[in-house]
């Protein structure tokens, strides 16, 4: 099982108390069918355990396969430096099945962002540096494809449905600390 090389830190998003008892990564791709699918799963999880979860998630865009995952990820930061990070996540995965410059445009006007200053920062390429950041920590874990899960550091080896992932979450709550 794989480890999560690059600590939980202060350049991540995170949901929940960062120093909630138990955390989970999450290396995902806007543009990939199954984050997309596990999306719902993670918000269920989170709900589930509230501020005993930290949840962070981290991009791992597939641009071989996915023309429009970079461009997503970067988005996301750009929303994120206005403080929407979180809304603009949500609002592309709800949209990942016909992602487009268009799709990611609209969806930062409907989250009162400027479109101008969006085109300006991917022409820019002005978040490009976190999403590779992101990127290459996941391949220094082990990260091989989307989405890929870390909980307390330990890769999760498992099925993407929320009861499977719940169980392994409390099972770490219940683990005696070393």
């Amino acid at each position: 099982m794989s480890q999560l090389r690059v600590p939980i830190n202060p350049h991540d998003h995170i949901l929940g108390d960062p120093d909630a008892p138990v955390s989970m990564v999450e290396y995902g791709d806007y543009e990939c069918p199954f984050c997309a699918a596990a999306h719902p799963v993670v918000k269920a999880v989170i709900a589930r355990f509230g501020d005993n979860l930290a949840f962070v998630f981290r991009h791992f865009p597939l641009t071989e396969v996915h023309r429009n995952a970079e461009i997503a990820a970067e988005t996301a930061e750009f929303a994120g430096a206005h403080g929407r990070f979180w809304q603009m996540h949500d609002a592309i995965y709800a949209n990942s099945d016909h992602l487009s410059p268009q799709v990611l445009y609209t969806l930062a006007s409907m989250l009162h962002l400027s479109q101008m200053e969006l085109q300006k920062a991917l022409a820019a390429r002005t978040y490009a540096g976190k999403v590779y950041q992101d990127f290459i920590g996941g391949v220094r874990s082990g990260v091989a494809g989307t989405p890929t899960f870390f909980i307390d550091g330990e890769q999760y080896v498992g099925a993407h449905s929320a009861p499977d992932l719940i169980e392994a979450i409390e099972a770490r709550m219940l683990a005696p600390v070393m």
